[in-house]
């Protein structure tokens, strides 16, 4: 294999090479970059739409500790049919107080905002590791890449959680 030449940017004093582009390694630093004023071509993913107005599924979770059998089979047929169907669905009346929803909110995204420099460590080296940081960069096996970034963690049967930023924990 061989290696092309640099490009060059030519002056007045002498032709240089010019700096490799930025490095790109999750997305929330491609969106805040000033370069970007569209989105990415290995980003777009296009399929053939029906014309439906169909809107995310919502399974009510109350309903399944409902009192009425018609009920609580209404909630479990529904949430078959979003799984079949959708293979995701928003959940409404779940219990959790809309104050904490808030506030998980804002300690993540302080997670988001660490710099690149202290996200690697979250980085897996496997799957199983119960704390993972990461985008969709896998351009060995992805041909469409997904506009997020995450960060997962096993909370059950141990608790886990990255330890910056001290507010997560």
């Amino acid at each position: 294999m061989t290696a092309s030449p640099p490009l060059l940017r030519h002056n007045s004093a002498a032709a240089t090479p010019l700096p490799p582009p930025p490095t790109i390694t999750c997305v929330k630093k491609l969106a805040e970059s000033p370069e970007l004023n569209s989105i990415p071509s290995n980003y777009a993913y296009n399929t053939e739409t029906t014309g439906s107005n169909e809107s995310i599924p919502t399974v009510d979770l109350s309903l399944l500790t409902s009192q009425n059998p018609n009920l609580k089979s209404k909630a479990i047929n529904d949430l078959e049919i979003a799984c079949q169907d959708w293979g995701f669905f928003m959940v409404v009346n779940h219990g959790i107080p809309e104050e904490l929803m808030k506030g998980m909110l804002e300690v993540v995204n302080e997670f988001f905002d660490l710099s690149e420099e202290e996200k690697p460590e979250f980085q897996p080296k496997n799957v199983l590791e119960p704390i993972r940081y990461g985008t969709s960069f896998n351009t060995e096996k992805e041909k469409v890449f997904c506009w997020r970034d995450f960060l997962k963690v096993f909370v059950h049967p141990q608790f886990h959680c990255p330890n910056k930023p001290e507010s997560l924990r």
